[in-house]
């Protein structure tokens, strides 16, 4: 189903501040920096800054796995007993990501590259 995580989103409430704690702690300078999402690409992974990561219903960070298709994924999911928390969005330039969550109210992230 999936190719591992390759993102990881982090809710924050004050981007600036976040954005300059993991710039120091990544070592890198943002690839994507926009008052909606602040992007740090780390070797293959992405780590993510979301600003309104709270208001979504995000209670912590969330690891998006790489997918090839991600409604069949998705579905696979749903049928496995996850419960959809965000429907397929596409976020820009066609990447697509969805959430849902576990029966333990974890959440669980798909992305699928364009």
């Amino acid at each position: 189903m999936n190719q591992g995580i390759s993102l990881l989103v982090y809710p924050v409430k004050d981007l600036g501040q976040a954005k300059a704690l993991y710039s120091k702690l990544l070592g890198v300078e943002p690839y994507i920096d926009g008052g909606y999402y602040v992007g740090f690409q780390v070797g293959d992974q992405e780590i993510g800054l979301d600003p309104n990561g709270h208001n979504k219903g995000m209670t912590g960070p969330i690891g998006y796995y790489q997918v090839d298709d991600i409604q069949k994924s998705l579905q696979e999911l749903l049928e496995a007993g996850a419960q959809v928390q965000q429907e397929v969005t596409d976020v820009g330039g066609g990447m697509l990501i969805a959430w849902v969550k576990d029966a333990d109210n974890n959440f669980i992230g798909l992305r699928q590259f364009p």
